[in-house]
């Protein structure tokens, strides 16, 4: 798997085709397309140098479905050190042909027979030592980290020149390959997560074999890291060959434990008690009993709290045990995708799950190919905010998703009133976080002009959730002190009355021609937004997809020679002379 998700750039169309099935065996991928003639794409670019290059010394891999030349001409300039390069692979627009070109050194080679084998084609490797010898030892697969690349030039030089190498340890994508093995050869490969020094003949390869379990980071928080690499050194343990940091899942709030994660730059994964119970029951510490879960293996050191142990091949830690879950409740805006933020569209792309009312889910588009769906009715918030919440403690990445702000009128409440309510303990384990969205008031205000242009409030006209009397209340105190409101949930198939009483209570506060606001179906087809006057306003004028905003005795209206209106609030609360 990737350290860093790749980004696939196209300049046409017909190309995207060809980029969602390169996007079906590299999920997480971000699709760049150029404006004007491609759409359906995670991120449009109107200037294709600048956009490439930045990529580049980004960092990210790089799939050109496009010319192999255009794209070494476009990335000349930033070529420096091949050993920082990431991959670059040029794609045929029809997808029958993938060449890589660039991060041989990255995986280049890897990632081209990916991206061949779901094309159906043969990627074009040109690379001699990839070729003769069946393996690439300057980019070894994931699990392994090579501790002496500058070595290895020179060491495939004489392995093609006719050289052979013994094999020390045990690595099976090695001992499978064409290399020259023979016990007696001159070159030697050494695989080992022992502290050793490289030489020129030996090319040295750490599999990541090292979990590291903690139980109780308390008394240590501050050290922790420089603790750890004690403990290793005095282990005669190489620190890249730690692959994961492993504890008990009551722990998985701990910050110490993802700095340590950081810090070696590992996943930090996590066992329910049910995985750890066994083990428990024999009298290991929870650190001692999730260093075996990990390995398979006794831990090396005697600590109650921090264990470290080895297994007999390299750690996969996402199959092992479970990642901190995540609880992502993401505003989508009020419609397109077009008022959706980069941070929503990268928590849609990453996460697992997404749950939510069928219709906000739709709205989602292709951000939601490929994730578990849980649609529910839009009334059922507290039974859905509780399912991800459940879904997060397994530890999935759940998005529960609304329209607008999440949290107006929406499920960031929801989610946190049933947190409070039932406060079951697996839930304190989750991340989460809330990503704002454009709201459907800000949406209509801006549709118009600028409405919210001094104080306002928000209001919701439904009485599912708080009595009308309430509703009422705050009606009259917020017209009483002249505050533009905006009304949310107006009108619905049951309540139609409600709208007509609050027009009747602010006539008591504003005069008939007051402006009013009306725009429904915001950012979707059938959009509309247009001014009225307060008497004017009626239940049939609305429904549960309008927003309404109500001008305060200041606002404004400006009428231009097409017909079409402004609304404004001015931001001086004083009279507005003609200049």
């Amino acid at each position: 798997m990737m350290k860093v998700a790749p980004a696939i750039v196209v300049l046409g169309q017909n190309s995207v085709t060809v980029a969602h099935k390169i996007i079906s065996v590299l999920p997480g991928a971000t699709l760049y397309g150029l404006e004007g003639r491609t759409s359906g794409v995670d991120v449009s670019f109107t200037n294709f140098g600048e956009t490439l290059r930045d990529l580049f010394v980004q960092g990210r891999p790089l799939i050109g479905i496009c010319a192999a030349g255009i794209l070494i001409r476009t990335l000349a300039p930033v070529l420096s050190d091949k050993r920082q390069e990431p991959p670059v692979l040029a794609v045929a627009e029809d997808g029958s042909a993938v060449v890589p070109l660039l991060g041989g050194l990255g995986g280049v080679n890897d990632l081209a027979r990916r991206i061949a084998e779901a094309l159906d084609v043969k990627a074009a490797i040109t690379t001699t030592g990839d070729l003769r010898l069946g393996t690439t030892l300057l980019s070894p697969p994931p699990g392994y980290h090579l501790a002496n690349p500058d070595d290895a030039k020179k060491f495939i030089s004489d392995l093609l020149a006719g050289a052979q190498v013994k094999l020390e340890g045990i690595a099976p994508w090695l001992s499978d390959s064409k290399l020259p093995i023979d016990p007696k050869g001159d070159l030697t490969i050494q695989v080992t997560e022992r502290l050793v020094t490289p030489t020129a003949n030996c090319l040295v390869y750490h599999p990541a074999t090292i979990a590291i379990a903690i139980s109780d980071t308390i008394g240590y928080k501050d050290n922790a890291v420089a603790l750890v690499q004690q403990l290793l050194a005095d282990a005669a343990l190489e620190r890249t060959s730690v692959a994961g940091i492993f504890a008990p899942i009551t722990a998985a709030a701990d910050p110490t434990i993802h700095a340590l994660a950081s810090a070696f730059k590992v996943p930090a994964h996590f066992f329910t008690p049910n995985q750890l119970e066994s083990l428990l029951s024999q009298g290991y510490s929870p650190a001692q009993a999730a260093a075996i879960a990990a390995t398979g293996t006794s831990p090396l050191s005697p600590s109650p709290h921090i264990a470290i142990a080895i297994a007999s091949q390299p750690i996969d830690s996402n199959t092992i045990g479970q990642p901190r879950g995540r609880l992502a409740i993401i505003g989508t805006g009020p419609g397109g995708s077009q008022w959706m933020s980069p941070e929503v569209k990268e928590i849609l792309k990453s996460a697992t799950d997404l749950v939510g009312y069928k219709t906000y889910l739709d709205l989602v588009g292709s951000l939601a190919d490929g994730k578990q769906r849980h649609e529910s009715d839009n009334r059922e918030e507290e039974a859905r905010a509780k399912m991800a919440l459940d879904l997060a403690a397994s530890g999935r990445y759940v998005a529960v998703v609304s329209s607008g702000d999440p949290g107006i009128y929406a499920m960031a409440t929801a989610v946190f009133e049933v947190c409070d309510r039932y406060a079951k303990p697996e839930w304190d384990t989750i991340d989460i976080h809330v990503a704002p969205g454009i709201s459907a008031m800000q949406a209509a205000a801006a549709a118009i002009g600028a409405p919210l242009g001094h104080d306002f409030c928000a209001i919701s006209l439904s009485d599912i959730l708080k009595p009308w009397a309430a509703i009422e209340q705050r009606i009259a105190a917020a017209a009483e002190a002249d505050f533009v409101i905006a009304f949310y949930n107006p009108v619905s198939k049951e309540r139609t009355w409600q709208l007509a009483e609050a027009r009747n209570i602010l006539l008591r506060h504003r005069t008939p021609d007051t402006p009013v606001v009306l725009a429904r179906n915001l950012g979707r087809p059938g959009q509309m937004v247009k001014a009225i006057a307060l008497d004017q306003l009626a239940p049939e004028t609305a429904d549960m997809r309008t927003i309404i905003i109500v001008g305060s005795t200041k606002t404004r209206t400006i009428r231009r020679n097409d017909g079409s209106i402004w609304v404004y609030t001015p931001r001086r609360y004083t009279d507005l002379n003609p200049l």
